[in-house]
């Protein structure tokens, strides 16, 4: 099976991921912050303007707030955490961590993905062979701590980290240059890490997202993913959190 997937730039550094399933047409939008970019891009696809699903991943405004626009435009009905119904906009589909929804020819399955805000939801495509995990993890980050705990966020990075190494990650932020310059403190002698941030600065350089990335890479190159337990997790948090570089 063949999927097409774009990130959409939104605001001034968010990322809305519009994926198509070749085979069947079916086109889902993940987290548009605002409205215009992601309807803009719906006219370029091959059926423009054609949206089934609004899927979402938690319920900040820099996620949530082009998703009445989006869904008038276009009809399109709207998946999200049943936990966080009370703060998401209408939900047509209210879903729960282990639940699997059909999404054209695959599916979508739910996985918990608490710690940057409690009723966050990671949304595993396996025909896709992707995962759209909001602000849980970045590629050589993670979200900050704003809700949940460093047991949260260390629970839902190892569920990530289950998944298959060829997984794309599809985050909604494009942090990736700043969290390289953390990353190379707390591991300055990861070769592939090095690598890696030489590689960001020149894709950032050409105006060039650095997005997505594969789940392999991050295993190499991310100091949260790699970090060993919830105690040096919440260590390298804290670090981040007041980082300067």
């Amino acid at each position: 099976m063949t999927w097409t997937i774009r990130a959409v730039p939104n605001l001034s550094d968010n990322y809305a991921w519009l994926l198509r399933d070749d085979a069947t047409g079916t086109v889902a939008l993940c987290d548009p912050g605002e409205a215009a970019p992601n309807l803009a891009a719906l006219q370029e696809m091959p059926e423009p303007g054609r949206l089934d699903w609004v899927l979402l991943t938690h319920h900040h405004p820099d996620h949530i707030d082009g998703v009445a626009e989006v869904v008038q435009a276009t009809g399109a009905k709207v998946l999200g955490a049943a936990a966080d119904a009370h703060r998401l906009p209408k939900l047509d589909l209210a879903v729960q961590p282990g639940d699997h929804i059909p999404l054209g020819s695959g599916s979508i399955e739910v996985l918990d993905s608490p710690g940057h805000t409690i009723g966050h939801v990671a949304l595993y495509i396996a025909d896709a062979h992707a995962v759209l995990c909001g602000d849980t993890l970045f590629s050589l980050g993670c979200g900050r701590l704003l809700e949940g705990t460093p047991a949260d966020m260390f629970r839902a990075l190892q569920l990530l980290n289950a998944l298959p190494g060829d997984t794309l990650i599809l985050c909604g932020h494009e942090y990736t240059e700043s969290n390289a310059r953390f990353a190379l403190t707390v591991e300055p002698d990861n070769a592939a890490l090095h690598a890696r941030a030489e590689e960001v600065r020149e894709l950032r350089k050409q105006g060039l997202p650095t997005l997505p990335v594969t789940l392999e890479q991050e295993r190499a190159t991310n100091p949260f993913l790699r970090a060993k337990d919830v105690a040096q997790l919440a260590e390298r948090r804290a670090g981040k959190d007041v980082f300067k570089g």
